[in-house]
């Protein structure tokens, strides 16, 4: 098979490990900058021209969408889901977890625990009220765009919470309000999902002084074994909002898992270190399994039409 690294920088750990285990598997691999690719949309069919040259023969691709450039990343994966590649992360996907308010929308809907959380439109002195409908403070503040822990605000008394939600409001930013849950101690699990199962689960926690876990903000990761109720709940999320790879971060809390976030292009640095766990060949063995599925599916309808003719 030829697959299709979708990737802005080949230096990238996840994007190493990945091509290091599509060559261990015997295919070949190619690194795409998804931001270079020219979409082609014409009567003939859709193509992509990367670089000068038209993109042919390309079996399977791994989106790794950054996401500043979601909306432009993922029109590509769609044009090579188009095209007939099978996308280890599909296009629609990508778009329902990166929109912050749709994929708790849908977490909700499924009943998967997760803190409370409250979103309104701008409105003057509508403070107090998002402030009550959590739990009163101290309480999140999360920017609906912020990526890595960027844009994310722990307001410890009502009025540090209504002068940030009132600053954030005068930006016209896009916000939600989240309880805190206090418990938590600065630290949380990410769990990896990869065609259904979890291939390895990591502990975060943040920094001395730090209420965020995430590794970029200097927190540090650590082995550890899922309980039966965390596990349910990360596959429940991953399942939600259509991900067969996905990072899911969880809180855990007096009343169970509580779901932060459900990640489509999680890293894999953190989490192969943490572990020890070759996730990277997990991918790539998913992607052999699907595309021979998916082969077999292309090869029964051939021969039913061919039947069907007869």
């Amino acid at each position: 098979m030829k697959i299709a690294i979708l990737s802005r920088n080949q230096h990238l750990y996840s994007t190493r490990r990945l091509q290091e285990a599509i060559l261990a598997a015997g295919h070949e691999s190619v690194i795409v900058d998804h931001l270079l690719c020219d979409l082609i949309i014409e009567q003939e069919g859709p193509s992509i021209i990367y670089k000068g040259e038209k993109l042919e023969g390309i079996d399977a691709i791994i989106p790794r969408i950054g996401a500043s450039v979601t909306f432009y990343g993922t029109a590509v994966v769609r044009q090579f889901e188009l095209m007939g590649a099978f996308s280890a992360v599909q296009s629609e996907a990508i778009v329902r977890s990166r929109d912050k308010l749709r994929s708790l929308q849908i977490l909700s809907k499924a009943g998967l625990g997760m803190p409370k959380t409250a979103f309104t439109n701008f409105s003057k002195g509508g403070e107090k009220t998002l402030i009550e409908r959590v739990g009163g403070a101290p309480l999140i503040i999360k920017l609906l765009e912020g990526t890595q822990g960027l844009g994310v605000v722990l307001a410890e008394t009502k009025k540090a919470a209504q002068s940030v939600i009132e600053a954030f409001h005068g930006l016209k930013a896009r916000i939600i309000v989240q309880e805190f849950i206090k418990e938590a101690k600065g630290a949380d699990i990410r769990a990896f999902i990869v065609n259904g199962k979890v291939v390895g689960a990591m502990k975060r926690q943040g920094a001395e002084g730090e209420f965020r876990s995430n590794l970029h903000r200097g927190g540090k990761a650590s082995v550890i074994r899922l309980s039966k109720q965390e596990r349910l709940a990360a596959l429940g999320a991953a399942k939600a909002l259509g991900l067969d790879i996905a990072g899911v971060d969880m809180l855990q809390s007096e009343r169970g898992p509580l779901i932060l976030e459900v990640n489509s292009s999680p890293g894999l640095e953190g989490i192969e270190k943490a572990t020890a766990n070759d996730i990277a060949g997990d991918i790539v063995q998913y992607i052999e399994e699907s595309v021979k599925k998916l082969a077999k599916k292309k090869r029964i309808k051939h021969e039913q039409a061919d039947q069907n003719r007869d």
